[in-house]
């Protein structure tokens, strides 16, 4: 007798592919320019950092060029119109950079 527990998975997609975010002046995301067109931010989007894991990539920065290890994360729900259906884009901007990628698309 074999026994198998299939979850149910939501389709997702790692990209790592450079977007434009704009922002609100407070700094909130309000859309992402992808795969040449413009989706716009349709929930609150949550916020958070992680650690660079800086012992395995060797990154080496001069002393007082500021914080080198901290990685900023949003995911945002988002959609073409207010009719389509949404996706949640997760969004990340490493140490160091002023780009942001798209980590992930998951079709919700």
């Amino acid at each position: 007798m074999t026994i198998t527990t299939d979850a149910p998975t939501l389709d997702t997609h790692a990209l790592d592919l450079p977007v434009d975010v704009r922002f609100t002046p407070s700094g909130t995301p309000l859309a992402v320019r992808y795969d040449g067109r413009i989706w716009a931010v349709a929930a609150e989007p949550v916020h958070w950092f992680s650690r660079d894991s800086w012992w395995d990539t060797r990154r080496t920065a001069p002393r007082g060029i500021g914080n080198v290890v901290d990685v900023e994360h949003w995911r945002v729900q988002v959609g073409l119109d207010s009719t389509a259906p949404l996706r949640t884009f997760e969004l990340r901007r490493d140490p160091l950079s002023e780009q942001w990628l798209l980590a992930s698309i998951t079709d919700d």
